[in-house]
């Protein structure tokens, strides 16, 4: 049983709860592959409904399975039904009560419902918590005024659930019962919405892309309360939890959960398996390994070019890594994993922007004159008396205005006595005052994910009162060389020997990118000793850099390993420099074989690993900014391949590396960026214009 989606729903609140995000409310998170957005409030019955609507019409029309869990009951104890419309069938019942309910974002008919279907029963009951100020028929205000109505106090379900609620009770706390029966009308019309796409669980088998089941966020209560943020609120926390640990579950222990035989009253998904779900809640998530062929380009290919091979690497990989809760501190540098919302407005209250005094506006033209009040207000200091008409108060910048203020005059445009003020107008009502939230309101997205936290962006995240973001965990990055030639830098090498400059340069690369670099050492030209070397990589490391072994030689034995993992992909890009590249996977981990000459290695991780190890890292594929410069040299390039040199920006032109030899790695330190030649046979001459890209857009 697969789903692609997965969207769980806290039908928590009465009538309209406000703009505000806020406790016993409907809340709803959507998560897949493990990942969960950011929760989502609803402030009313209808606004959730109408989103809830919008959402699963989006996922149908993309092709998407989605499974929708609601924490409320879709059905009675055996026998309601028969009782109250002659049937136990479960979708008469939502039809029956549908007709009935009235429901508005400001008051509902529930209580009048329930009191009508009371009087279906002998006796008192089983309805009972009437919330109103009225008396209603048949409807008692307390649960032990019921009797001989002949219904079970609970479903199975319940009954096996501990600590919950019955569907009877209509108010004060543990009021599950008119969630029920101001939940099931919704579930009803979403059903023939989406009909024949749609299936309710556990009434019909789920072979439609759409699938309601019935959840109940207290299986998973420890794990909720063991992960939760610091000011999160916990019906938005348990259902981006549920809806995280449902949706990495594997299929099998998916297919585990909603394997229940059906009956009219329904059931709770996870029930008898809450053992399971806790330790998917409690777990951190990281997403699914990538897929064994993601590398696999098309048959046939023999030379692909440079966008081609872009394309396919921006369509195939997608986040390796974990989400984890940071504070403030940690948080720059890192991928939002999660939309920050505001948890207050900035500025909380309107407050003055200069030094001054304070009145109600506007002023009028020519002379205005003031008596002030005793006191001031200052920042951190306000007053909090009144400033009737006609009287100003002193004011400090970012105190806030005291009631009966709107308008602030410079100190410097004014005189004053020490009694009263005056100075020439016209000043426009609202002059050097700051309005409440006019820079951020509250419950505002102020950052969106994967952004890329600033130091810009710690200060706005402060002002907006947060203190922890979700963010990816930093990408692992292990940067392995390979050769019997390779010696350390510092060590004695001999004429037949070379220093290896593949690792720093790329380890220091990888750091510069802000990944936690492992640094993986060189590997003999040993086939067991490079597997031993990958084995224990893929245990600390996300992915794996390694440079030399990547082509089909007798000593390419980075090749040969990942082709016995079946995964290996040797691509043969139409670029110079840096021709060919092993991707594969090893023990599911990554692995970039990028070319053995220093050049080409440091062309081919700018070009491909750059936006490879972003997107993996949890943020967006990165296409660095270009400038179309004149050139100060002369070339000749053939067709069929891009070509990247070597330059330097100087003077308003743009200079080349006297050699385009891969094996010259002083040219990387001389240059300051890359000069791209498309595919097309062109001869460039001095003064024409080329594409210059610096190496600080790619992140150096």
């Amino acid at each position: 049983m697969t789903f692609d989606t997965f969207l769980m729903v806290d039908w928590s609140g009465g009538n309209d709860r406000g703009p505000t995000p806020k406790k016993d409310a409907i809340w709803v998170c959507a998560a897949r592959g493990g990942l969960a957005d950011e929760p989502v409030y609803m402030r009313n019955r209808q606004v959730a409904e109408d989103w809830i609507f919008e959402f699963l019409k989006t996922e149908n029309a993309a092709g998407r399975r989605v499974l929708v869990g609601f924490d409320f009951a879709f059905g009675y104890p055996a026998g309601f039904g028969s009782a109250v419309i002659g049937s136990d069938e479960p979708f008469a019942l939502w039809q029956w009560i549908t007709d009935r309910i009235k429901d508005s974002p400001k008051a509902n008919n529930r209580f009048d419902v329930a009191g009508a279907i009371n009087a279906h029963f002998g006796g008192i009951g089983p309805f009972w918590g009437n919330g109103l100020g009225r008396d209603i028929a048949h409807l008692p205000r307390k649960g032990l005024d019921r009797r001989d109505h002949g219904m079970r106090e609970k479903r199975a379900a319940e009954e096996r659930a501990k600590g919950a609620f019955p569907v009877w009770q209509l108010s004060g706390a543990g009021a599950v019962g008119s969630q029920v029966l101001m939940g099931l009308p919704t579930l009803n019309r979403l059903r023939q919405a989406f009909l024949p796409d749609l299936a309710v669980w556990p009434f019909e088998p789920l072979d439609k892309p759409i699938a309601i089941v019935e959840i109940w966020p207290s299986l998973i209560a420890k794990a909720v309360a063991a992960t939760i943020p610091a000011g999160r609120i916990k019906d938005a926390h348990q259902v981006l939890l549920l809806a995280q640990a449902l949706s990495a579950l594997p299929s099998d222990q998916l297919s585990q959960l909603l394997d229940v035989a059906p009956t009219s009253e329904g059931s709770i998904l996870g029930l008898g398996h809450e053992a399971m779900l806790a330790e998917a809640a409690s777990t951190q998530l990281a997403p699914p390994p990538l897929k064994n062929d993601c590398f696999a380009m098309p048959q046939g290919a023999h030379w692909t070019p440079v966008a081609e091979a872009q394309e396919h690497l921006r369509a195939h990989l997608r986040c390796v890594v974990a989400k984890e809760v940071l504070s403030l501190d940690q948080a720059s540098g890192r991928v939002l994993a999660q939309d920050v919302l505001a948890q207050r407005a900035h500025p909380p209250a309107p407050n003055s922007a200069v030094d001054g005094y304070g009145f109600a506006g506007p002023a009028p033209n020519g002379v205005n004159r003031f008596a002030l009040v005793d006191g001031r207000s200052a920042a951190g200091d306000p007053f909090n008396g009144d400033v009737p008409s006609g009287y100003a108060i002193r004011i400090l910048t970012g105190a806030n205005l005291p009631r009966g203020v709107d308008t602030v005059v410079l100190q410097e445009d004014v005189s004053t006595n020490g009694h009263e003020i005056s100075f020439h107008g016209p000043l426009k009502r609202g002059a050097n005052a700051r309005a409440a939230g006019e820079d951020m309101q509250h419950g505002q997205a102020i950052l969106h994910a994967p952004r890329l936290v600033t130091p810009a962006d710690t200060g706005m995240l402060a002002a907006a009162g947060i203190g922890e973001v979700t963010a990816y965990k930093r990408l692992r990055v292990g940067v392995l060389s390979t050769g019997d030639e390779l010696r350390e830098a510092g060590q004695v090498a001999t004429a037949g020997q070379i220093y290896d400059a593949n690792r720093p340069m790329l380890c220091a690369m990888a750091a510069r990118w802000g990944y936690d670099v492992v640094d993986l050492g060189r590997a003999p030209d040993d086939r067991p000793t490079i597997k031993a070397t990958l084995d224990d990589a893929t245990t600390r490391c996300d992915v794996i850099l390694t440079s030399g072994g990547a082509s089909a030689g007798d000593e390419d034995h980075m090749s040969a390993l990942l082709e016995g993992t079946g995964s290996l992909a040797l691509w043969r890009i139409a670029m110079k420099p840096g021709r060919p590249l092993a991707l594969g996977l090893w023990n599911n981990t990554p692995v970039f074989g990028l070319p053995g000459n220093p050049v080409a290695a440091m062309v081919c991780a700018l070009i491909f690993a750059h936006p490879a190890l972003r997107v993996m890292a949890g943020g967006t594929w990165a296409v660095p900014e270009s400038y179309m410069l004149p050139a100060a040299f002369n070339k000749n390039k053939k067709e069929g391949r891009r070509e990247y040199l070597r330059a330097r920006y100087v003077d308003g032109q743009v200079e080349a590396f006297p050699s385009e030899g891969s094996g010259r790695v002083s040219g990387l330190s001389w240059a300051t960026g890359l000069v791209e030649l498309d595919d097309k046979a062109r001869t460039v001459a001095s003064g024409d214009l080329v594409r210059f890209i610096p190496f600080a857009n790619y992140g150096l």
